[in-house]
């Protein structure tokens, strides 16, 4: 499912109506705002859930150490 070039014009106008010409780059500002903080929050999960695994391998690897010796 795609947005044809009518959609999207169709779009742009609703939302011209809706909020007014001032209000449009406000609201894109705060669109780029929540995006970069969802990239970021996205990666720092990413970064926290490979240092967990990292941990899990790590003390996985210690306990088989343990018990081979």
């Amino acid at each position: 499912m795609s947005l044809g070039l009518t959609e999207i014009i169709l779009i742009l106008v609703v939302v011209l109506i809706l909020f007014g010409g001032k209000r449009i780059p406000e609201l894109a500002k705060a669109l780029g705002k929540a995006q970069y903080e969802y990239k970021k929050a996205k990666e720092m999960l990413q970064n926290e859930a490979k240092e967990l695994k990292d941990t899990v391998e790590k003390a996985a690897e210690a306990e088989d150490k343990k018990h081979q010796d």
